[in-house]
């Protein structure tokens, strides 16, 4: 298969490249890291580089996947903030939403201008999703939701939430799951930030009480939030649907940079950043061929995400961990690779978050490789 740059996508790709150096935006004062993302999506909208490969008729560009993988890649290369993770919550109204959704919540999530989060974990089911026990009672043409989710990212900041919930019996695992747009100034939800060991509140915890919510707002119909789940999670684990190949790529130039700061890197300092530069570039390439087969076959994400999902995991931790190796003590100053051992500490989560590492090598070797249970 043929990686290289078509004349149309090497225009693209020079286009984006002058354009991040005149519009990268740094944050500003006391400005919170989802406000920052937030400011910085936008700017990316207005310049045309949001929605690359949604349909035009929700405002997006409708070209190839693999112009995702360029943004991701020349955003990195920048130095500039992440590329906005919003591929794998609007998959979710193109698939199952009607029409009417898609007119209503498309805009405001493409370009940025509604905040979102999504309340899948519970308490008591995180990786084992399908034990969610928040329920949705319904009440004439409303539903009326109460229960608890936890590890929600930047909640307090959200206009809308994709929330699942229990629909039919308690206990029904997969069954009886719907999923739902719950607008988050709706009466009865009580979000509480968790200071996690990096000192930053970026996960929140959220209860319902009694949460009204029009029947219009459930996604597809009811049960089907199951299907809605494992769709939505299988973007999840695609590093270019949620804008981590953009992150990688960045820490790994300013990596790069810090290291070589007095002209000098240390031959095995530089077998080090030639390794972490193989394992960045096989997670490149390997999304490039996802995203292109997934395009030829006009087919939606499975369970082959889970091998992007155990990639993009390795070259998290792998990353950071030798971030802090090359950089030494300077990690735990407040010079320029200060922030390094926080951003270490959160690559420990990679192998649990978007669903813990030992599930998806259950799901490699079951579903892929066919092995038995």
């Amino acid at each position: 298969m043929d990686f290289s740059d078509s004349s149309e996508i090497a225009e693209f790709r020079s286009g984006l490249r002058t354009w991040l150096v005149d519009h990268t935006i740094t944050p500003e004062a006391e400005e919170s890291e989802a406000m920052f993302l937030k400011r910085w999506h936008q700017v990316l909208f207005r310049g045309g580089w949001v929605g690359l490969s949604w349909p035009t008729e929700y405002g997006g560009k409708g070209l190839s996947n693999a112009y995702d993988v360029v943004l991701n890649e020349e955003i990195g290369a920048s130095g500039a903030p992440d590329a906005p993770r919003i591929g794998y919550m609007g998959r979710a109204f193109l698939q199952w939403g009607t029409e009417e959704q898609r007119e209503r919540f498309l805009p405001g999530l493409l370009s940025g201008d509604d905040y979102w989060c999504q309340g899948f974990s519970e308490p008591n089911a995180g990786s084992d999703l399908a034990n969610l026990s928040t329920r949705a009672v319904k009440d004439g043409d409303r539903y009326r939701i109460t229960g608890q989710k936890v590890w929600t990212s930047y909640a307090e900041y959200a206009d809308y939430c994709i929330l699942l919930a229990r629909t039919g019996e308690p206990g029904g695992r997969h069954k009886g799951v719907s999923a739902f747009v719950v607008p988050m100034k709706s009466a009865g939800i009580d979000v509480r930030p968790i200071v996690a060991a990096t000192g930053e509140s970026e996960f929140c915890e959220m209860f319902f009480e009694d949460v009204e919510v029009a029947e219009e707002n459930r996604i597809g119909a009811e049960g089907d939030g199951w299907a809605i789940a494992m769709m939505t999670v299988a973007y999840e684990r695609g590093a270019a649907d949620v804008g981590y190949l953009s992150k990688f790529g960045a820490a790994l130039g300013e990596l790069r940079t810090l290291v070589s700061s007095d002209g000098h890197v240390p031959p095995l300092a530089r077998q080090r950043l030639g390794e972490l530069e193989v394992r960045f570039r096989v997670l490149t390439e390997h999304v490039r061929r996802r995203l292109t087969e997934r395009e030829q076959n006009d087919s939606l994400p499975g369970p082959e995400m889970s091998v992007d999902k155990i990639l993009m995991t390795d070259v998290d931790q792998t990353l950071h961990r030798a971030a802090l190796e090359l950089l030494g003590p300077s990690v735990l100053t407040t010079g320029p690779g200060s922030r390094w051992l926080e951003k270490y500490i959160y690559s420990r989560a990679a192998s649990i978050y978007g669903g813990s590492e030992q599930v998806q090598l259950n799901i490699i070797a079951q579903r892929l490789l066919g092995m038995p249970r």
